[in-house]
Order: structure tokens, then C-alpha cells, then sequence
């Protein structure tokens, strides 16, 4: 029996140590144990966006309130409303009595005045318009509780298990509405899939209602950082001043988000810092550009004979800045291919190291179907070669 355990805790051994070892096959090139102080408020997070990779990150998943900064949220499910075509840009949307009854920051709608969701969306986005998020909450939904309960189904498809939405627009928050600086840079990422919200992000000054009402922007990055494209600002005395801020520079888009800066100054700081802190330190790259195009392969039994292998265009990793041009790439491929092969199948497998040491994994797709031939035309297609030899 004593033997019988003794080899039982081998093979747990082993086991642990071969999937520490298949663990730690990629290794990161990014170190986000950062001793140095970069932010002034006690919850952030640095995030790339094309891959989720954290850069930097302090208390992420501590819950929050995260006042205006929950209309990164509203703006997901207005934008996805869009792309499903449930809505158009040129709607109008009807202001109830309800959503001008708002406080804080609007664009005092009047009960019954209509304005287009291109319009709506540019007062939530530039001036945070309370009232404005509860009448496309109400356009899209019915109503503002049916509109949060998409907003906290939506917030569990992404992962977001410490967020928790009660009001569309994060104005008179309680201790169950929060979330984390982690959670919100999730929702921005998704948000920012949606190239069309920053039109409305990047604005710095505009006005609504044929120029008699100016809109200024409450993230005042869009005006002076470099390559700033969003996202929300949001500040109550619950909640201190919060912050989800995009900038894009080089091909690489960054997410820092703030939570519960002591000041509207420090949450501009902090991001400021963590944004120059990414792009000085990182750099992004797409394995599909660094791989390549392949040529055309032969695949047996199809009714074509060839197929053009292409690389995931959807991989994307982090590298230390100067090392874009250290990288090594092998690739393998399932020879031989046989038909059929389906759309988007995997053929094949692109390994890139930088100094032997392997930094992602790339799959390889077959760019089109390749059906399999009949076994009539096969005979045929062997009787026409026969007689053509």
C-alpha cells in the first residue's frame, strides 16, 4: 500500500511539473511588477487593448463606485444596438419625463423634445449627459431597468464578475452599483471594437441642437495627450473621480483606468502616467503582419487542388520596445492536406521566439473551403491525365 502512494505522489509530481512546464511555454515579455508609483489613486490598471495583456495594474479588483464611468457600459449596448440594427444613427428619440428629470451632468432635455441617437450619443460621450443615457436607455429598452438588467447580463458575457449596474448613467449610486478598474478596462476594450464611438469620443468641442447648445469635452486628454481617443470620465462625492482613458499611438492602443482619484487633476495625472508608462516601455504586434504570406499548397482529393494558407489575423502580443524586429518565426503545417477543408479550418502552426524563447503561437487557416471531389469527378480527373500522358 505504502508503495502504491508512494508512486500515486510521483505521478502527481510529475503531472504538476509538465503542466507547470506547458504553462510556461509563452513567456511574456511584459513585467508588471512596477515598484515605482505611478498613480495617485488606490485602484488602476494599464491594459493593451488588441490583446487584454495588463501592463500594470494596483488593487484592479477591488469594487468600486465608478460614478459617469458606468456610461462606457450604456455606450456598448447603444453601439451594439446599432451594429445589430435594432437602431439607426438618424432615430429620434423621445425625451420622457423621467430622463429629464435627471441631475448632474445633462443637456437639459426637455420632456418631449426629440433629438437623433447620433446626438444623444454625443451628449453622453462629450458631455456626459445623465438625461441623455436614460432616454437611449429608454429607446432601446423600454425602460431604464430593463435596459440595466442588459447592462449586468452584458457585464457577465465579458467576464465581468465585480460589476454590478443599478441606473444607466452611474448618478445616485449606491453600495450595489460598482465595478472594478479591471471590469472597466474589459468593458472599454469591447467598446472600443466599435471604431464608430470615437467620432463621438474624440470630440473636444461641438454643439447640439443647431449650435445653440456647446458641448466641451469632460476628459480633457482628447485636447492635450497625444493620440487620446476616449473614453469617460466620471466623478460623484461617493466615488471620488474616476477615469477610463484610451490613446493610441504606433499601432498600439492603451486602456488606463482610474478609480477614486482624490482629485479631477490626479485622475488626469495618474492616467497621463500610465498611459506614458506603456507606450515608452511596450509595443504591439500583429503575428499575422510579422509572419507573412504563404504560398499556395497542394491539398489532396479537392475539387480545387490548391489552398493559400493565411496566419489568425486576430493574434496580437506584447514585446519590449526595440525588440519588434528580434523576431523569429517557424512555421508547421498538418501535411499532407486532404479535402475537405472547411473555411478558417486549422492547417498549420507559427511559433515566434525573439532569442529562442517563445513569445506566441499563431494558428495557420486554410483562406477558403476546399470541398472534396466526388469520386466520379476523381475518376474522370485520372482518366484525363491517362490519356494525356
Amino acid at each position: 500500500m505504502k508503495i502504491l502512494l508512494k508512486l500515486i505522489c510521483m505521478v502527481c509530481t510529475v503531472a504538476l511539473i509538465s503542466g507547470t512546464i506547458a504553462g510556461a511555454e509563452i513567456v511574456s515579455q511584459v513585467n508588471a511588477d512596477v515598484s515605482a508609483q505611478l498613480v495617485t489613486a488606490p485602484s488602476a490598471i494599464l491594459m493593451e487593448a488588441a490583446s487584454g495583456q495588463v501592463l500594470y495594474e494596483l488593487n484592479a479588483d477591488e469594487k468600486l463606485p465608478i460614478a459617469s464611468v458606468t456610461k462606457t457600459m450604456t455606450m456598448l449596448l447603444v453601439m451594439e444596438a446599432l451594429d445589430f440594427g435594432k437602431i439607426k444613427l438618424e432615430d429620434k428619440v423621445t425625451t420622457s419625463d423621467y430622463a429629464a428629470s435627471m441631475g448632474g451632468s445633462q443637456v437639459f432635455l426637455e420632456v418631449g423634445e426629440e433629438m437623433s441617437v447620433q446626438d444623444m450619443l454625443k451628449a453622453i460621450a462629450v458631455a456626459s449627459g445623465n438625461d441623455a443615457a436614460v432616454a437611449m436607455a429608454e429607446f432601446i429598452a423600454g425602460t431604464e431597468p430593463a435596459f440595466v438588467e442588459m447592462m449586468n447580463k452584458r457585464a457577465a458575457e465579458l467576464g465581468c464578475k465585480n460589476t454590478h449596474f443599478i441606473n444607466c448613467n452611474g448618478l445616485n449610486e449606491t453600495a450595489e452599483h460598482y465595478s472594478t478598474a479591471r471590469d472597466v478596462a474589459v468593458i472599454s476594450k469591447e467598446l472600443l471594437k466599435h471604431q464608430k464611438i470615437l467620432d463621438y469620443t474624440t470630440i473636444w468641442m461641438d454643439t447640439l441642437r443647431g449650435g445653440e447648445f456647446g458641448l466641451s469635452n469632460t476628459n480633457k486628454l482628447i485636447r492635450f495627450y497625444k493620440g487620446a481617443n476616449g473614453l469617460k470620465t466620471g466623478s460623484t462625492s461617493m466615488a471620488k473621480y474616476c477615469l477610463s482613458a484610451t490613446a493610441k499611438r504606433d499601432g498600439m492602443q492603451l486602456i488606463a483606468v482610474v478609480l477614486a482619484a482624490p482629485s479631477s487633476a490626479e485622475r488626469f495625472a495618474s492616467a497621463t502616467k500610465l498611459l506614458d508608462y506603456g507606450f515608452a516601455n511596450y509595443s504591439v504586434v500583429n503575428a499575422a503582419e510579422k509572419i507573412g504570406a504563404f504560398e499556395p499548397m497542394s491539398v489532396i482529393g479537392g475539387k480545387i487542388e490548391t489552398v493559400t494558407p493565411k496566419a489568425d489575423p486576430n493574434v496580437s502580443f506584447i514585446v519590449k520596445k526595440g525588440n519588434q524586429d528580434k523576431i523569429d518565426v517557424s512555421t508547421s503545417f498538418d501535411e499532407p492536406l486532404k479535402a475537405p477543408l472547411a473555411k478558417d479550418q486549422k492547417i498549420g502552426t507559427s511559433t515566434l521566439t525573439i532569442n529562442g524563447e517563445k513569445v506566441a503561437v499563431c494558428d495557420i487557416l486554410a483562406s477558403e473551403e476546399i470541398p472534396r471531389m466526388s469520386l466520379g469527378a476523381m475518376f474522370v480527373k485520372l482518366f484525363y491525365r491517362w490519356l494525356c500522358a
